[in-house]
C-alpha cells in the first residue's frame, strides 16, 4: 500500500536524487575495474501519475488486444503465451491512484486467461534519457510481467531489427530476481543480452519499487531503485547496435510462455500489477 505521507512529487524528487548519487557509483554487481558512463536526466517530458479512475489516458496510451495474431504474430505472442489481452475494466482500469493490470483464469476467446498491455506507440516516443516507472509485481509460477521499450520504426524494420530494451522482466516464481535485457540483430530471443538482479532479503510483490534505465549514446545504464546493477554498451553485443532511434513503451503481463513456462497448480488467481507512474525525462537543454 501507499506510504500515505509520501507524494508522488516528493517520490519524484527522491527518484532524482537518488539516481544523481549514481553519478559517483560504480556498477554493484561489475568487474572493480569497469567504470561506468552515468548521465542524469533531469528534464521531465512525460509523466503518467494515474490520478484520474476509469479508462487509461488514451492521449499517451493504446491498448493491444488479442492473442497476436493481429499483429501479425503466431498465437501467444510469438512466445506461447496463453493469455488473451483485452481492454475490459476486469483486466485494466486506473483507480485509487494506480493503474491496475488484473490477470484472469478464465475462458475467453479459446483462451484460459486474460490480461492487458498498453503501449504509448505513435504516442509517447523518445531517443535516449531516463525512463522508468513504480511498480508492485504479481507473484505466481508462470506469470510474466514486464516494462520495456520497442523501436518505433518497428513497422518498417520489424523486430529484432527494430531494437528492444526490456527495463524489467521477471519470473514470477522467483519473486526477488528481475532481468535487464536488450534485443537486436544476432542477439535476440535466446541470445539476448541480459542481467538478472537479485533483490536482498525481499521480494518485488510485497511492495513497491522504481525500475528505470538512463540511456544515451552507446550505453544503457538499468537501475532498481537507486540502485544501478548493469550497463549495456556496443561492445557487449554481437550484432549491430540499434539504440539510437526513438522508442516507445509498453507495460502488460503475459501468463506462460517460453520465458516462464506453465502455470504452477499453486498460482493464485487473480493476480495483479500495479503501476504509480511512469515518467521519461531527457537531458536539460
Amino acid at each position: 500500500m501507499r506510504t500515505p505521507f509520501f507524494s508522488k512529487t516528493y517520490r519524484s524528487l527522491v527518484s532524482i536524487l537518488f539516481f544523481s548519487v549514481a553519478l559517483v557509483l560504480l556498477c554493484i554487481s561489475c568487474e572493480a575495474d569497469e567504470t561506468q558512463t552515468v548521465t542524469t536526466f533531469t528534464n521531465l517530458t512525460f509523466e503518467d501519475n494515474f490520478d484520474a479512475d476509469g479508462p487509461i489516458d488514451e492521449t499517451s496510451w493504446s491498448y493491444e488486444l488479442g492473442d497476436g495474431t493481429d499483429n501479425g504474430l503466431p498465437a501467444g505472442w510469438g512466445n506461447n503465451e496463453l493469455q488473451y489481452y483485452t481492454d475490459r475494466p476486469e483486466n485494466i482500469k486506473v483507480e485509487g491512484g494506480m493503474l491496475h493490470i488484473t490477470v484472469l483464469e478464465e475462458s475467453f476467446q479459446s483462451a484460459a486467461y486474460t490480461s492487458a498491455r498498453i503501449t504509448t506507440k505513435d504516442k509517447v516516443e523518445q531517443q535516449y534519457g531516463r525512463f522508468e516507472a513504480r511498480i508492485q509485481l504479481p507473484w505466481g509460477q508462470g506469470l510474466w510481467p514486464a516494462f520495456w521499450l520497442l523501436g518505433s520504426n518497428i513497422d518498417e524494420v520489424s523486430w529484432p531489427q527494430c531494437g528492444e530494451i526490456d527495463i524489467m522482466e521477471y519470473r514470477g516464481q522467483d519473486p526477488s530476481t528481475l532481468i535487464g535485457t536488450v534485443h537486436g540483430p544476432g542477439y535476440s530471443a535466446g541470445e539476448a543480452v541480459s542481467k538478472e538482479y537479485v533483490l536482498p532479503n525481499d521480494r518485488f510483490d510485497t511492495g513497491f519499487h522504481i525500475f528505470g534505465i538512463e540511456w544515451g549514446p552507446e550505453y544503457i545504464n538499468f537501475y532498481v531503485d537507486d540502485v544501478l546493477y548493469n550497463q549495456i554498451t556496443p561492445e557487449d553485443v554481437d550484432g549491430e547496435w540499434v539504440f539510437d532511434h526513438p522508442f516507445y513503451i509498453l507495460l502488460n503481463v503475459a501468463v506462460g510462455g517460453n520465458f516462464v513456462g506453465p502455470v504452477g497448480a499453486n498460482t493464485v488467481f487473480p493476480q495483479k500489477m500495479l503501476v504509480d507512474y511512469v515518467r521519461v525525462y531527457s537531458r536539460p537543454n
